[in-house]
């Protein structure tokens, strides 16, 4: 039996379409109606669920970090601890966002970066946890948030398999629900960086683990290869407007690109099919047209004792297949045939073989 994980009532496993999650992070800019765009262009394109980032960013840096200039092109304040407090989202805008997750029917979650926003998810009654690839090796939030007795889906990027090994002992002893995805923690990631074959690594080491793909390149092409290695989960950067400010909009998908991404690993689950080699209804006709019968290559007397060269391989294949030829060398015709005519075994002599 292959790993499973439930997600907000979505089974996830091997057999099942992969969980596609776009991670909105805090690409709304601090802007709340941007951020209700987001949801709704999530859905609309098939995402499973929209993620944000929650941070308590007084306790979460050190005061010297919270303080020190910020001159970057891409901040919305001149510090840095007042550019996050700028992008980051209280209780009433969560209260919000998750009753308008609930009328679109998407599943709305966020990324706990520190013990304190972990709490503040867990009374909005988040359905499950991100932890990002930094807190691989943060195990007092691990433990904290798997305590919480809802899945939890870790990133990797940054870590070695020694990191992974520890997170995975500190959690699954206290909740199994752990689903573990391979990242590359450079942003954006060029696709030589990519590693994709670590999910097979971790399929094997962790088999009791749903697997997936935090992936920050530019595209859609790689979740696709990713599901193909047995990825279940695909997180991928979600945004309106590539040229936006921020540092996460260059490389996150617009609405198409998510639609698009969407549509192929769909397709790629349908295209899987079942491994069974069969022939398909829709085959007949077209292989009918194309493939080659046993006819006569010239008119042919009965009684003629029938050579190679007396048979011709010609189209459509409605009648004995090539495969046939050598059972018919030697043969007498019981028929005279004509050029073109199709042979049978009821036009030959003796017995049709078994």
């Amino acid at each position: 039996m292959s790993a499973e994980l439930t997600f907000d009532n979505v089974v996830v496993n091997d057999a099942s379409d992969c969980y596609v999650i776009a991670e909105i992070g805090n690409n709304h800019q601090g802007d709340l109606d941007k951020c209700r765009q987001l949801f709704v262009a999530a859905r609309e394109a098939g995402a499973n669920a929209v993620k944000l980032q929650k941070r308590d960013n007084r306790t979460l840096f050190t005061k010297a970090m919270y303080d020190q200039a910020y001159n970057s092109e891409n901040a919305f304040a001149p510090t840095y601890g007042a550019h996050r407090d700028f992008l980051e989202f209280g209780r009433d805008e969560y209260v919000e966002l998750r009753k308008l997750a609930k009328e679109l029917n998407i599943t709305f979650f966020a990324t706990a970066f520190d013990i304190s926003s972990a709490d503040f998810l867990e009374e909005l009654e988040m359905p499950f946890y991100k932890i990002a690839s930094a807190d691989l090796t943060n195990i007092p939030l691990l433990k904290h948030v798997a305590a919480f007795g809802k899945p939890v889906i870790v990133s990797t990027g940054g870590g070695s398999m020694t990191d992974i090994r520890r997170m995975y002992d500190a959690v699954m002893p206290i909740n199994r629900q752990l689903s573990i995805l391979q990242c590359t923690a450079s942003y954006p990631c060029e696709v030589e960086k990519l590693n994709l074959r670590v999910i097979e690594t971790l399929r094997r080491e962790f088999p009791g683990v749903v697997v997936g793909l935090s992936a920050h390149d530019n595209g859609i092409a790689m979740p696709v290869v990713a599901y193909m290695l047995g990825a279940r989960v695909v997180e991928k950067h979600f945004t309106l407007n590539r040229s936006w400010r921020g540092t996460d909009h260059a490389f996150s998908l617009a609405p198409d690109g998510m639609r698009k991404m969407v549509r192929d690993l769909q397709r790629t689950r349908a295209a899987l099919g079942d491994g069974v080699k069969r022939v398909l209804p829709e085959e007949e006709a077209p292989i009918k047209k194309m493939s080659k019968k046993l006819v006569a290559a010239r008119p042919l007397a009965a009684g003629h004792v029938l050579q190679v060269d007396d048979i011709a391989l010609k189209s459509p294949g409605d009648g004995l297949p090539p495969y046939d030829l050598d059972r018919l060398i030697g043969r007498t015709l019981a028929t005279a045939l004509e050029e073109d005519a199709t042979f049978s075994w009821d036009c030959v002599a003796g017995s049709a073989p078994k």
